[in-house]
Order: C-alpha cells, then sequence, then structure tokens
C-alpha cells in the first residue's frame, strides 16, 4: 500500500514538473546569430504602445530622429492585426564595443510636434524597440521580493512634474537612453549571441558651449570629460520653440544566459502559486460536480433502469414518474434545429482550434521570438477546422431528419465568422478614425476575407458532404407522433434559471486564468503558461459537461423533455459570465479614459464572449447529447 502511494506521488511529482516548465519550454523559432566584436547591430522600432488608449502608433508618428530612409520590415499576418510596425532607426551599436553619450539628433519643437509629444505622455504610450529579435525592456525591481526584477515592453515616452517651488505640472521627454546589451560568449571562439536587450531611460536638458554645429560637445554628457547621465535633476520640457537633443549611451555586459534560455528570464511568471491555487480551486469544483454525477450514474440510474426493466405489466408503467415517461418524447427534433445544428458545428470548429493551438503552444512550436505567430495559428487553424465544422453540423441535422442540408452548410460557413467580421469591420473603421497603426490595412482585410472565401467555406462544403452522406444516426428509442404535454415545473427548473446557474461553474473553473489572460492582453504583459492554460481548459470540458449532465438529468426527472436547447445554453451561458467579469475587470484595473478605446475593449471582448459562448455550449450539448442515448438505451422498451 505504502510502494502504491509513492508511485503515486512521483506521478504528481512528475506532472507538477511538467506543468511548472511548460510554461517556459519553447523552440525559439530562428536561428542563432554570432556577432564578432565590433560587428554593426541595427536597432529596429516598433510601434508605440499605451495601456491607457489601447491605440498602437507607429514610431515616426511622433517628430523622432529618422535615419535617412526609412525600411519597413515585412510583417506577418498576426503581427499586422497586433498592430505590429518594424522600422530601422538611427540607433547603431557595436558589438562590445560601449560607447557613450552619442548624439542622435537635435530637434527644435514646433507647436504641432510639442502637442503630439503632449498627447503621447498625458497617455503614457512607451516606446517599443527590437535588437535580435529580443523585444526592449525596462527592468523593475520588486519591493516584495529580494533580488527579484520584472520587466515591462518598452520606456515611456516621457512623464509629468513640477519644478521644486512651482504647482504647475509640465510635460518631460526621455531623450537619454541608457542601452544595456547582455551577450553570451562563446568559450571556443571569440564570437557572442545577444540575450538581453535593457534600457533605462533619462529626462535632461543638454547644454553646450557657443553655436550649434556637427562637431559641438555637450557639457552636460561629456565621453572625453567621463562625465555619464545619472539622473534626471535637470529635466527637458516638451513646449514649442523648445531645443531637444537626443542621445544614447551604450554598455555591454557578458551573461550565464545561454541563448536558447534568453527569453525565459521575460518568461518567467513569479506568481506560480496563484496559477496553482486556480488549479486546486478548479479541481475542487470538478471533484463536487464528479460525485454528483457518479451518484447519478452509479446509483439512481442503476437503481431505476433495474427496477424499470423488471417491470412486468402496463399498470406499474403507468405509475412510474420521472425521466423514463419522456423515452417516447426525447428524442424529438427541438424547434430551430438547423440553427442548433449551425451551432454546434461552430462550437467543433473552435474547440478543434483551440486544442490544437494548445498542442502546438505545449510542445513550444509557438515561440514568442515569432512575433504575431499566436494569432497567425490561430487563423489558419480555424479556416481549417471548417472540415469539422460541416461535418458535425450536417450528422446531426440528417439525425434531425432535415433535407435542406446546403442550407445549414451555407449557415454554418457563414454565421459566426461574418458576425464576427462585422463587430471587426465596425471596430477597424473606429480605429482608422484615430490615425492609429492598430487599423487593420485594405490588403489584410482582402486576405482575411480570401482565407474565409477560399478556403473555410469550402471546406465546410466538403465536410457538410461527407456528414451528410454518411447513415443517419439511430436513436436508441422510438419517438411519439403526438408531443406529451410537459407538467408545470417548479420555480426552480424554470429554463432561463436553470441556464444561468448552469454557467456559474464553469466561469469559476477558469476565472482566475481568465484574469492573466486579460492582463497580458490589455496591460501589455508577457503570457506564455500554456501548461497551466492546458489544465484548465481541460478542467473547463469536464465542468461544462458535467453540469450539463446533472441539470439535464433534473430536467428530464421533472418529465420536461426539451433538452436539446438547454443543453447548449446551460454550459453556454458561462459566457455572460466572463463578459459581466471582463466589464467588472474594465472599471478596476483598467485606465482608459477614451470612449474609442472603451468601444475597442467591449467590442473585442464581445468577440471573446461570443466565441466562449459557442465553445462551452457545444461541449454541454455533447455531454447531454450522449448522456440521453446512454441512458435511454440501457432500457427495454416494449
Amino acid at each position: 500500500m505504502a510502494g502504491h502511494r509513492l508511485d503515486v506521488e512521483w506521478i504528481f511529482s512528475l506532472l507538477a514538473l511538467f506543468f511548472l516548465r511548460a510554461h517556459c519550454f519553447y523552440l525559439p523559432g530562428v536561428s542563432p546569430e554570432d556577432f564578432q566584436k565590433g560587428d554593426q547591430l541595427l536597432v529596429k522600432v516598433n510601434k508605440l504602445t499605451s495601456t491607457k488608449t489601447q491605440l498602437p502608433y507607429s514610431y515616426y508618428y511622433l517628430p523622432f530622429c529618422q535615419p535617412e530612409h526609412i525600411v519597413d520590415s515585412a510583417e506577418n499576418l498576426g503581427e499586422v492585426l497586433r498592430g505590429d510596425r518594424i522600422e530601422n532607426s538611427p540607433y547603431v551599436f557595436k558589438m562590445r564595443e560601449p560607447q557613450m553619450c552619442n548624439i542622435v539628433c537635435r530637434k527644435i519643437l514646433d507647436k504641432k510636434a510639442a502637442k503630439a509629444f503632449k498627447e503621447k505622455i498625458d497617455d503614457e504610450y512607451r516606446v517599443n524597440m527590437i535588437l535580435d529579435n529580443l523585444p526592449l525592456v525596462v527592468p523593475i525591481r520588486r519591493l516584495d521580493q529580494e533580488n527579484a526584477v520584472v520587466y515591462q515592453y518598452g520606456y515611456h515616452v516621457g512623464l509629468r512634474g513640477q519644478y521644486a517651488g512651482s504647482k504647475e505640472e509640465k510635460h518631460f521627454i526621455n531623450n537619454h537612453l541608457i542601452f544595456t546589451v547582455k551577450y553570451h560568449k562563446d568559450p571556443l571562439s571569440d564570437s557572442a549571441r545577444i540575450v538581453g536587450f535593457e534600457v533605462k531611460p533619462f529626462s535632461v536638458k543638454h547644454e553646450y558651449e557657443g553655436e550649434w554645429n556637427d562637431k559641438t560637445r555637450l557639457t552636460t554628457c561629456d565621453p572625453r570629460a567621463k562625465r555619464a547621465v545619472t539622473s534626471s535633476e535637470s529635466p527637458q520640457e516638451v513646449e514649442e520653440k523648445k531645443e531637444i537633443i537626443f542621445t544614447y549611451d551604450v554598455e555591454f555586459q557578458e551573461s550565464d544566459i545561454k541563448w536558447a534560455s534568453r527569453w525565459d528570464t521575460y518568461l518567467l511568471m513569479a506568481d506560480d502559486q496563484i496559477h496553482w491555487f486556480s488549479i486546486v480551486n478548479s479541481l475542487m469544483i470538478v471533484i463536487l460536480l464528479s460525485g454528483m454525477v457518479a451518484i447519478i450514474m452509479l446509483r439512481t440510474l442503476y437503481r431505476d433502469i433495474s427496477k424499470y426493466n423488471k417491470l412486468e405489466t402496463q399498470e406499474e408503467a403507468q405509475e412510474e414518474t420521472g425521466w423514463k415517461l419522456v423515452h417516447g418524447d426525447v428524442f424529438r427534433p427541438p424547434t430551430n434545429s438547423d440553427l442548433l445544428c449551425v451551432y454546434v458545428g461552430t462550437g467543433v470548429q473552435f474547440c478543434g482550434m483551440i486544442i490544437v493551438t494548445m498542442i502546438f503552444g505545449l510542445l513550444g512550436f509557438l515561440s514568442p521570438s515569432n512575433r504575431g505567430g499566436l494569432i497567425t495559428a490561430m487563423l489558419l487553424l480555424w479556416v481549417f477546422m471548417g472540415l469539422f465544422a460541416g461535418y458535425s453540423s450536417a450528422r446531426l441535422y440528417k439525425l434531425f431528419k432535415g433535407t435542406e442540408w446546403k442550407k445549414v452548410t451555407l449557415k454554418t460557413a457563414f454565421m459566426f465568422p461574418a458576425t464576427v467580421f462585422a463587430i471587426f469591420f465596425v471596430l477597424n473603421a473606429l480605429i482608422w478614425g484615430q490615425k492609429s497603426s492598430g487599423a487593420v490595412p485594405f490588403g489584410t482585410m482582402f486576405a482575411l476575407v480570401l482565407l474565409w472565401f477560399g478556403i473555410s467555406v469550402p471546406l465546410v462544403y466538403v465536410g457538410s458532404y461527407f456528414g451528410y452522406k454518411k447513415p443517419a444516426i439511430e436513436d436508441p428509442v422510438k419517438t411519439n407522433k403526438i408531443p406529451r404535454q410537459i407538467p408545470e415545473q417548479a420555480w426552480y427548473m424554470n429554463p432561463a434559471f436553470s441556464i444561468l446557474i448552469g454557467g456559474i461553474l464553469p466561469f469559476g473553473a477558469v476565472f482566475i486564468e481568465l484574469f492573466f489572460i486579460l492582463t497580458s492582453i490589455w496591460l501589455h504583459q508577457f503570457y506564455y503558461i500554456f501548461g497551466f492554460l492546458f489544465i484548465v481548459f481541460v478542467i473547463l470540458i469536464i465542468t461544462c459537461a458535467e453540469i450539463t449532465v446533472v441539470l439535464c438529468y433534473f430536467q428530464l426527472c421533472s418529465e420536461d423533455y426539451q433538452w436539446w436547447w438547454r443543453s447548449y445554453l446551460t454550459s453556454g451561458s458561462s459566457a455572460l459570465y466572463l463578459f459581466l467579469y471582463a466589464a467588472f475587470y474594465f472599471f478596476t484595473k483598467l485606465d482608459i479614459t477614451k470612449p474609442v478605446s472603451g468601444v475597442l475593449y467591449f467590442g473585442y471582448m464581445l468577440i471573446v464572449s461570443y466565441a466562449f459562448f459557442v465553445l462551452t455550449g457545444t461541449i454541454g450539448f455533447y455531454a447531454c447529447f450522449w448522456f440521453t442515448r446512454l441512458i435511454y438505451s440501457s432500457v427495454k422498451i416494449d
């Protein structure tokens, strides 16, 4: 017995180790580049981002220093949809050659430029840069943990503050950057690989003697005099006709971190315990529901079926009450059966996309270095999963003895994507109006439509053709010609009440992980914990299935046989709680003030909630479908 317990402990330890590591494991996705001493390092600039507005802008939207020719980097579909705009910059380093007080350019602000800088400082915009495919981060020491550092994407454009003895608030720009490039040196050769890219921004009002020219030396920052910038004691104010001199330092720091592990410092979560708490909390819900299902299946149903099968006379059968009485109506096709087929097919498509994406993430194929890779993978998987959507909707439609399978196929191919595309199009128009780089260009929009019409729609038709061609699924019991009257139900069996109650537990199983997902999306933080996410997703599937089965059993026991739509809506109602939680998150965690940004947030969360409804509803439906077929196939009907 002790040996058996030890085996179980070992299994749990190995599982825990796997999932603890799963959020850090990834395949880098790009081949490493070796740099010799003195090799040129080209810094690229990405979009300006803000958690206050959620509207990205290209770097050169603000009048920063520019290179002679601005060159756009090729971006994948996911990057364009994320609003990434990667371009070259005037920041050029030489490998392992520190530089001090390099002057980038001198700008004299006009009214328009000063206003643009002030607006972006007010909205707390951050500047994002890239070196050797690594994002620029600002290291911030955590006060609650010793030697713990968290990394924030990019540095602030500037800050607001007051001069000593003054109450008037001024805008100051971060015009001096101290870059730290971390590298891992090959012990056998002189080459090195970049493993970190950090920055410390400062606001400095640079001074110099005489008239400005190309050979001017600054007095506030001079490499010959070894005078470095260490603070923002004399900051650079942003005002019309003010002069701003942009400068930078570069430091090189040798690191023990190997190239293959360079993303680990970005992705390591300092709060693993919260994720484990989330999983334990979800498991408690699953155990509770599993216990209820076990009682129903093993005790009640077994006893009921045995007793029902032993009945000898029709009189005794008529005395029976409960789920057995509705055997002649339980498989009667529901109202709007074609719409149910459409939603079930769409749910299968979505479920397939999520599962394959999770597997790719767990195996490390969705590397964080491949920006936009996750969105691109999900879009392509959605398109190809249309085959399963068509197949499952057609199979169900044939069960309902439908004849117009092409009509249902058309609805399956268009209903969900068209709704999402319509919302997306309106949101994109709002982003266009704000002149943001987050607006999807016409070419990309055309590519999305081409994926939908050119690949997804034909695949849905192919799936439907094969699904409808197969023999219809046979019901375990015959359906009566005349529908049975449903008796008056108790208040707690009211459809609206039981549906709303059914959605609470599936949402409760995922809401803690949902907090981290929302934080990563809207507060621009790193999220790469597919191990935890996969466990939570499995728990979500089990919870949706079990709560629907339990409530379906209670419904049938009260002689209400209209379970088709209710099974879908019971678990699907968790999407309502997701949307309400998103609203709660908006008002408690986000500092969004612009109406357009608020519309964007709720628009995108509406799309997410709709997708969650389709996903969870389909899981609940199939669980109930299996359950009803199982129990009624076990009963002998004369």
